[in-house]
């Protein structure tokens, strides 16, 4: 796991892309920097190391992190997550502000990272941001995967789904660490530089879907109802002339994560199987299949060569419960009872890449072939009792099995790694 999170170092990620300078950033007669989300800091930080030579005029840095030792002139915005806060509306409002003093002669350099939706955010027309709490929460307690939460936040906001880009009269380029499914650049924060294909219609169908319209704050529903009818306009379409000169580059994912881990694994011995589909659904199922596959996986090589089986991906959590927990947490706290059917030593983690696990200090935690029996011992009850009151963590933290790392400023979704033998 260290070494899948060594793999997606986000300062590394951006001095790789930047190895060869694009002639976007060449050709620029000034260059200004908006870096947005968990991975802000080591993406500012590795510029200056990355383009010695750039003229960098104004540098605003996002993020939920306070951040130290930045280089002269750059302006750090702390803002919350994952529900956006006063500060997140000053932060779009700045970036928004050095997007539109720009000429066409300069570029708009934004580096995307996970988080940077609540990071991020400014409530369109009508719409005040306790309604897009307001939203944002009912969406994330109702399970919404990601695309489905960008589809309405996009539609109540005036920086995403191409905004950002749309307002500014130079070149944009982006460079993207995704945290979500199929990295698709229209999701990763919204997409504030990247052409939006939804439509008002479809964020209101995504209310219907998660609760329902009387869910959701009446201000909300108004607009994106209006917005179907054609009373505001849509969001940056492709082929948007505004978006022309907006480029954007995936430069880190789950993928690379994966694949950092599975070069650690070759080394200590064993043989690896990576699950090709992306991990996503409810946590505790997620968690309870992988384990089904890793045993199917382990059983024609019983007792020979260690089974190394990793995935990735981004589960969901259904909050019914008044417990404690994440959806890592829920994932590992599934795989409990599948591996008591091994029949021989294994070990299961999940774990997010950014460090944190929903309302939680873990990042995951680890579950193995003792781990019923130890909370048995500790007079816990089952683990499906745990997951039905969704308090994984209190589960975990009794048995020491927590993984704690504190924020790594970075985030390409969640991994989970199974050994077997």
């Amino acid at each position: 796991m260290r070494a899948a999170l060594a793999s997606v170092d986000a300062g590394e990620l951006v001095r790789s892309a930047l190895a060869t300078t694009p002639d976007v950033i060449r050709t620029a007669a000034a260059i200004d920097v908006v870096a947005v989300g968990k991975a802000a800091r080591p993406m500012v930080l590795a510029l200056p190391v990355a383009l010695p030579r750039a003229a960098f005029r104004h540098v605003h840095g996002i993020s939920n992190q306070p951040a130290e030792s930045l280089p002269s002139g750059v302006q750090w915005h702390i803002t919350a997550h994952p529900v956006p806060d006063s500060r997140s509306v000053g932060a779009a409002r700045a970036a928004l502000a050095v997007a539109a003093a720009a000429t066409d002669r300069d570029l708009l350099l934004v580096l995307v990272s996970g988080g940077a939706s609540a990071m991020m955010a400014l409530p369109a027309d009508g719409i005040s941001l306790d309604d897009k709490r307001q939203t944002s929460q009912q969406l994330l307690d109702a399970g919404a995967e990601v695309h489905a939460l960008n589809a309405v936040r996009k539609h109540l906001s005036g920086v995403k789904g191409g905004q950002l880009a749309a307002a500014t009269r130079g070149a944009t380029l982006t460079l993207a660490v995704s945290d979500v499914v199929g990295n698709e650049p229209t999701a990763i924060g919204s997409g504030p530089t990247v052409a939006d294909s939804t439509t008002f219609a479809d964020a209101l169908e995504v209310l219907e879907r998660y609760g329902g319209r009387r869910a959701y704050p009446a201000a909300v529903v108004q607009r994106l109802v209006d917005g179907a009818r054609g009373a505001h306009p849509e969001t940056p379409k492709p082929g948007d002339a505004r978006l022309a000169r907006s480029f954007v580059h995936v430069i880190g994912s789950a993928r690379t994560a994966v694949d950092g881990a599975r070069a650690a694994a070759g080394r200590f011995g064993y043989r690896v199987h990576v699950v090709n589909e992306p991990v996503i659904g409810d946590a505790r199922a997620a968690g309870k299949t992988l384990i089904e596959a890793a045993a199917r996986l382990a059983a024609p090589d019983a007792g020979g060569t260690p089974l190394c089986v990793l995935a990735a991906g981004e589960t969901t959590v259904r909050v019914t419960g008044s417990g404690l927990g994440g959806r890592n947490q829920e994932c590992a706290l599934g795989m409990v009872r599948g591996l008591n059917t091994f029949g021989r030593q294994a070990i299961a983690a999940s774990v997010g890449t950014d460090g944190v696990d929903g309302p939680t200090n873990a990042a995951g935690a680890f579950a193995d072939t003792t781990t019923l029996a130890r909370a048995m011992t500790a007079g816990l009850d089952t683990p499906e009792r745990h997951l039905d009151n969704n308090d994984s963590y209190r589960f975990f933290d009794r048995l020491g099995d927590l993984i704690l790392t504190g924020p790594t400023n970075t985030n390409v979704g969640d991994l989970q790694v199974i050994l077997i033998g």
